[in-house]
């Protein structure tokens, strides 16, 4: 971002919350400038800071571990970009700067379990990172570099001693290349943002009815047919999964089966249950497509493709899917219909539970343990099986009640546009999973977030994953009772912008999006518009446009991150004027906020009509004037103690709701604020 005015639109709230983290906020054993995330399970202060400058060096002592090499090649790489300090171990002299003594080494192939913990040890001279293997030097590693920050001294991480741990051995990120592919470096950037918050599985969903992604050499015709030419090869995979554990983080694929499976049936039409044509999906949602769970072909099909998976991707964890089948095919199939009868399977449940028996046998045979969606849950699941919850803790607690370990990911769907704290605030072990005993709690593993991709591309896929992912993290890592959201807020703007300097393009890509849809090198207006808009949450997109994979995600929708940051903090500043606990500074700052909304539209309307992507945005800058008009009548109000007319505040609160509607498909997030000011501005 090379414009320094535009930059400033886009950072200014980063750089504000990252200067004042209030003392009360932060977890009660960390000082308040320490704005770590996930928060670790004990900090203790120390006096003083050890200076981070080009005399800075590591020495390594203990087992040899390559993971552990490569950590510290990687830890000075990433230090140097944040530092602007160029580290080169070969030519450092003297004491190192820091220590890092490792016990043993690690398992040969990264398992659920390990131990993750590690203590780490900052004074004015010397620090001392020490861990039982790999692991915990990779996490605490992420911490020391969290710690670094600029100070008058130059950099410099504060003296502190950090005894952590995870509290959930499962911590994931799911990512969908089934229905938008995304290419080898938007991986690995996300593997890197992954580490950094210390997340240590990436889930890789790799086959839906829009795309099969993974070449396999024992029925090429799957990635021939089912892939429109986008897939990974064998070394890729090989090279991430290598990638991904020098980063301590596990690789789980997941082939979606008996359904979302459209891509498979071009290249083999043999496992359908259906008459065909057979093609790749190009729309979303759930489609008729399965596959045909009664010929034993198919089985044989699978046996010979999951063992090949299972050779290509080391995890004992092996993931089918088994979600969302709507069983269409299966009713119109009459000799799949005279199959359920012949077998006493009542209903398209009880086949797809006797395809789920076959499956699991066929993953147990290759030395691999079967995951699957809640749909996978039956009476009669082995209890190897892990479930991934997606329709949430009741249905969790229900697998572990009955003997089955589980992950959550309900609440943590990230591709829904929620605001970070409500996913900081749902708990794998809340609901019914509070009342599950001791032995029933320890099969709940953790979670995993979840990227689904209809409405991402390669190019603004990060800003929906980061930097909400790392306040999920810290749910999965951290001690349960830190939940206080205005301190995680405050973290994650300071996590954010390191984020950033790593390597992940959550805050750059906006700028190059907003010149292409403008055509201008400083669309300096159309950034403000962009900064107090919100994509539509939940589902609700699907409903405002038509989309399919053809569909260009190149709209200012598509520029925006899920969560606008000036409108958030503008709400807190509406909530204190509203109850009367503001002071003048803020009262001042609220206004000067609505001065530069209202006026923004006479800046940006002569630009509009110059492109196509920007044309749909008329009426959307209309509206965040107008608002903000109503905003500066309501402050004026509030703060000459003068009443509105009932009449004037109903009328002017009638337009606010009609401007929270969807236009453009874009939410108008300062609407429901300027209603806070309004509605005491007709009290005052």
């Amino acid at each position: 971002m090379n414009d320094p005015k535009l930059r400033r639109v886009f950072v200014v709230v980063v750089v504000l919350s990252a200067l004042s983290i209030p003392n009360s906020l932060l977890h009660a054993q960390t000082s308040a400038t320490l704005p770590l995330m996930p928060l670790p399970a004990h900090v203790s202060p120390g006096e003083g800071q050890l200076l981070v400058n080009s005399s800075f060096s590591v020495a390594l002592d203990g087992t040899t571990d390559p993971r552990i090499k490569s950590a510290e090649e990687q830890f000075l790489d990433k230090l140097s970009r944040e530092t602007g300090t160029p580290f080169l171990p070969s030519a450092q002299a003297g004491p190192p700067a820091l220590t890092i003594r490792t016990a043993g080494p690690g398992d040969a192939v990264q398992r659920l379990g390990e131990d993750e913990s590690y203590h780490l040890e900052v004074s004015s001279s010397h620090a001392l990172l020490t861990a039982p293997n790999a692991l915990g030097v990779l996490h605490g590693l992420q911490t020391f570099l969290q710690l670094v920050h600029i100070t008058p001294q130059g950099f410099a991480a504060p003296a502190v001693t950090i005894d952590d741990q995870p509290r959930f051995p499962w911590r994931g990120l799911m990512i969908d290349s089934g229905r938008h592919f995304m290419p080898i470096p938007v991986i690995e950037r996300n593997l890197d943002g992954m580490e950094s918050v210390k997340l240590n599985v990436f889930h890789w969903h790799l086959s839906d009815d829009q795309g099969f992604r993974v070449e396999s050499k024992e029925f090429p015709r799957l990635q021939e047919k089912g892939s429109n030419g986008q897939y990974y090869t064998q070394e890729q995979i090989r090279d991430v999964i290598e990638y991904a554990r020098d980063r301590g983080i596990r690789v789980v694929p997941e082939f979606d089966m008996p359904c979302h499976t459209s891509s498979w049936m071009p290249g083999y039409p043999e496992l359908s249950s259906g008459p065909g044509p057979h093609q790749i999906a190009t729309r979303w949602g759930v489609l008729d497509e399965a596959m045909d769970p009664t010929r034993e072909s198919n089985y044989e099909f699978l046996d010979r493709f999951i063992g090949e998976m299972a050779a290509l991707f080391p995890d004992e964890y092996f993931h089918i899917g088994g979600d969302e089948c709507n069983g269409k095919e299966w009713e119109a199939n009459s000799r799949i219909q005279a199959f359920l009868r012949e077998h006493g399977l009542k209903d398209n449940a009880a086949l797809q539970s006797y395809f789920t028996r076959r499956v699991q046998k066929i993953v147990a045979a290759h030395h691999k343990i079967m995951m699957g969606w809640d749909e996978v849950l039956q009476p009669d699941t082995p209890r190897d099986v892990v479930i991934q919850s997606w329709r949430g803790q009741t249905a969790l607690a229900a697998a572990a009640r009955q003997g089955n370990r589980g992950i959550l990911s309900n609440g943590y769907y990230i591709d829904l546009n929620q605001p970070a704290s409500e996913h900081y605030l749902v708990d794998p072990m809340s609901g019914d999973a509070a009342s599950l005993s001791p032995e029933e709690k320890a099969r709940i593993l953790g979670g995993e977030a979840t990227m689904w991709s209809e409405f991402v591309t390669p190019e603004n896929v990060d800003s929906r994953i980061w930097p909400r992912t790392a306040a999920i993290a810290e749910r999965f890592w951290s001690p349960q009772d830190i939940r206080d959201v205005d301190s995680m807020y405050a973290r994650l703007a300071v996590v954010s912008q390191k984020l950033e300097f790593d390597g992940l393009t959550h805050q750059s890509f906006m700028h190059v999006m907003l010149q292409r849809m403008s055509g201008e090198s400083d669309p300096e207006a159309l950034a403000v518009l962009a900064s107090v808009v919100q994509p539509p949450l939940g589902y609700e997109r699907e409903d405002l446009r038509d989309y399919d994979t053809s569909s260009p995600l190149n709209h200012l929708v598509d520029a925006v991150p899920p969560e606008s940051n000036a409108a958030r903090e503008f709400n807190q500043l509406a909530k204190l004027i509203a109850a009367g606990n503001a002071s003048a500074q803020q009262i001042q700052q609220a206004r000067g906020c609505l001065t530069q909304w209202r006026d923004n539209d006479a800046k940006l309307q002569p630009t509009l009509k110059q492109s196509e992507l920007t044309a749909e945005l008329i009426s959307v800058s209309r509206t965040l004037s107008q608002v903000s008009s109503i905003g500066l009548s309501a402050l004026d109000a509030i703060e000459n103690h003068r009443t509105l007319s009932a009449e004037l505040v109903q009328s002017n609160l009638a337009t606010l709701k009609a401007a929270e509607k969807p236009d453009a498909v874009l939410r108008d997030m300062i609407a429901p604020a300027v209603e806070m000011l309004e509605e005491a501005a007709g009290k005052s």
